[in-house]
């Protein structure tokens, strides 16, 4: 590639860098490692787009050299940026809107073009560069790069930040709703995949991890919230109600079967959503109101809702409702409490041995499923805090059924079978002490 500067004078002709006849400067590249290489220039050239070649060339510098009868200029760098001093070199030939594209060929050349058009003082190709990286896109490794470097560089070349900027929160809270909204309307199946990556940025925007979250939760935002993932149950519901229909009907086809599955991974991820907002309650007392008929679409031997998959959906939101109940996130009266004992144990006792049957039977390569090894470690711990919390006359009822049945190792209620014995035994001494003048309670 030749390059050429043509003189304001069509008469003269254009000046080539490297042309030794034409040149009046001699501009010397060297390394400490030895390497040395003299490039042919003009004083014209050089002295109109570089600060730092008008110092060097200009009457006031005491220590001009003069090398093959012309003025030289040393210029000592690193081997690893010696090539794009050249390249600079060559720029101030013919600085355009195609040669800076086609010298930079990537971010990292541009950002090694950008600092040695920085350290000689050149702004055109300054400014060519900046407009090269802050048009193009960046992979990850090189946007480390650049946060290392552009702010050393000054203001110059801080637009090229620009997006990496902190963004107004007006901005990112508007964004927020609008990506909640999307992910909570049970779009058709066809957007499924951007329906998870929103949903995936939504948990990612409320994560506390190495950086505070994106999105600081008010309470305008937690009412916008609820309001979405209360329509999403209300539709949830609607569909149960017809899929329930179906069943009796027996003409289940596939679609609503995978529809049943979309809203299952909504709502657990709905329910994700609403405990790190610490607004969970509307979605458990949504939950416990729609369990029987939930536990109803399984009742049937069906042998596409009898899925693996289906069971563990249902018990990934199971999971996270039970534990808001059973820790005291979300406050029930005790009728309720027991009923969610009594209506999801059984279900949970049935379900481990057919997810661990289909497991065994799979290859590991082959089997789809993901199943969350903390799901029945936390199922199991969530059903042995509701039971401890009941009146001792409800444990005894739990517990009585759990010891009749054939699946006892799972869960496995001895926690619970043990302190229930120990407080019966000692109920009337510790209730006693407190204060021998009242009376007893009689049900104890």
């Amino acid at each position: 590639m030749i390059f050429t500067l043509q003189l304001h004078n069509e008469s003269k002709p254009a000046l080539r860098i490297g042309d030794r006849l034409s040149s009046d400067v001699v501009v010397r590249i060297r390394t400490n490692d030895g390497r040395d290489e003299w490039i042919y220039c003009h004083s014209q050239v050089l002295v109109g787009k570089s600060k730092y070649f008008s110092d060097r060339l200009s009457e006031h510098w005491p220590t001009l050299q003069i090398l093959d009868s012309r003025n030289c200029v040393e210029v000592y760098c690193e081997e690893c940026v010696f090539d794009y001093h050249v390249n600079v070199l060559r720029l101030l030939y013919d600085i355009s809107e195609t040669v800076v594209p086609e010298l930079c060929h990537g971010v990292r050349n541009a950002l090694s073009i950008l600092r040695v058009a920085i350290d000689l003082g050149c702004p055109q190709i300054i400014s060519a560069c900046v407009d090269y990286m802050e048009a193009v896109p960046w992979e990850e490794s090189e946007e480390e790069e650049i946060l290392k470097i552009i702010p050393r560089l000054g203001s110059p070349v801080e637009r090229v930040v620009a997006r990496l900027q902190p963004v107004n929160s007006t901005v990112i809270v508007r964004l927020f709703m609008s990506a909640m909204r999307f992910a909570t309307s049970s779009p058709p199946s066809s957007v499924s995949d951007l329906k998870t990556s929103a949903q995936e940025q939504l948990d990612y925007m409320l994560t506390e991890d190495d950086d505070a979250p994106l999105v600081t939760a008010d309470e305008e935002i937690k009412l916008e919230v609820v309001k979405c993932i209360n329509s999403l149950f209300t539709r949830f519901k609607e569909y149960l109600e017809s899929l329930l229909c179906d069943l009796e009907e027996a003409i289940v086809d596939s679609a609503k079967l995978q529809l049943f599955l979309s809203f299952l991974a909504d709502l657990s991820w709905a329910c994700m959503i609403l405990v790190k907002l610490e607004s969970i309650r509307d979605f458990v007392c949504s939950w416990v109101e729609a369990s029987h008929r939930i536990l109803k679409v399984f009742e049937k031997e069906n042998p596409e809702l009898g899925k693996i998959e289906a069971k563990l959906k249902v018990l990934e939101v199971t999971v996270k409702v039970l534990e808001a109940i059973g820790y005291g996130t979300v406050i029930l009266p005790n009728a309720k409490r027991l009923y969610m004992v009594k209506v999801w144990l059984p279900f949970i006792r049935t379900s481990k041995p057919l997810v661990d049957t289909a497991v065994s039977n799979y290859d590991e390569n082959e089997f789809v499923l993901k199943v969350d090894a903390e799901l029945w470690q936390s199922l199991e711990s969530a059903i042995i805090s509701m039971i401890l919390a009941l009146p001792s006359d409800d444990q005894a009822q739990v517990l009585t059924e759990w010891l009749a049945d054939k699946d006892i190792r799972y869960p496995d209620l001895t926690e619970a079978f043990e302190m229930w014995c120990y407080r019966s035994k000692v109920a009337k001494r510790r209730l006693a002490v407190i204060d021998d003048d009242h009376v007893m309670p009689k049900n104890v």
